[in-house]
């Protein structure tokens, strides 16, 4: 029996539209009412998710920023991680060979430095959206994490110029096709949840985690059971394919997949695609 159920949020727990389905919400309650502890664990802002989950009128941790924040079911801190001050100074003040768009976060929410209307339809559940600053004026030493915005491929080439300059003074993965991280090394969802767990008491091996994107890998190898979206990122089913993978985010396969382990959880399980 899993004590810890970790939740993606994008493309994991939310539909297509960035919207979590009624059945979902359901499940989610169900599990609470079980006794499995709820955790959400995204690369939003906790700023972003806190007031999500007032709504949703759950109890649950929240692993932000891609693990550089946790929070308590009460909005307590637990553990904090930022970028480097000179990691950050040398990705805002490079010029990076790409058109993607810079973001980042810290403490006080999410900057930026022009409008990017169009990736705000992702937040329009919580209304959280971004502020128009002039990143090279922010204080290294407080920001949080960075990211690009762009289509896949053009993150890719950026990906290799990220790497070559910084090395392991940072961590660098997707956290979905069009946006690419750039994250203090080391802390990602599963350290986070690592560390969650064990102040609760408990190990890594009595949870459970969802996910889609490649900054779901270290939470869902490490896990006692990890399941993958079907429409996860094709390089994350490769690197995991010990793994199952269950239903489409679109037809709420998280919710089918509870369901099925809350009423029959020694039956083998099929997938809803």
């Amino acid at each position: 029996m899993a004590r810890l159920a970790a939740f993606d949020m994008d493309g994991t727990l939310l539909m297509p539209d960035h919207q979590l389905g009624e059945r979902t919400l359901t499940a989610l309650r169900a599990l609470d009412e079980k006794g499995v502890l709820l955790t959400f664990a995204t690369g939003r802002h906790w700023l972003e998710m806190q007031p999500l989950i007032a709504d949703f009128k759950l109890k649950a941790y929240l692993i932000t920023g891609n693990g550089t924040r946790v929070h308590d079911q009460q909005g307590n801190l637990l553990s904090a991680c930022d970028l480097s001050p000179d990691v950050a100074e040398e990705v805002i003040h490079t010029h990076w060979d790409t058109t993607a768009s810079l973001h980042v976060f810290n403490d006080d929410g999410w900057l930026t430095e022009f409008d990017v209307p169009h990736i705000l339809h992702a937040h329009q559940m919580s209304g959280f959206r971004y502020q128009l600053a002039d990143l090279k004026r922010l204080p290294a030493h407080m920001i949080t994490k960075t990211c690009f915005i762009a289509d896949h491929d053009e993150l890719c080439q950026l990906k290799g110029q990220l790497e070559d300059a910084l090395g392991d003074r940072a961590h660098i993965c997707f956290s979905a096709r069009d946006c690419l991280e750039v994250l203090p090394p080391g802390c990602n969802k599963g350290t986070a949840l690592d560390s969650l767990s064990s102040s609760l008491g408990f190990t890594l091996a009595d949870c459970m985690a969802f996910g889609d994107a490649m900054n779901d890998r270290e939470m869902l190898e490490t896990v006692g059971r990890g399941f993958i979206m079907g429409n996860a990122m094709s390089q994350l089913k490769a690197l995991l394919p010990h793994l199952p993978v269950i239903g489409h985010c679109e037809t709420q396969g998280v919710s089918h997949y509870l369901n099925h382990w809350l009423s029959t959880p020694n039956l083998a399980y099929s997938p809803e695609y």
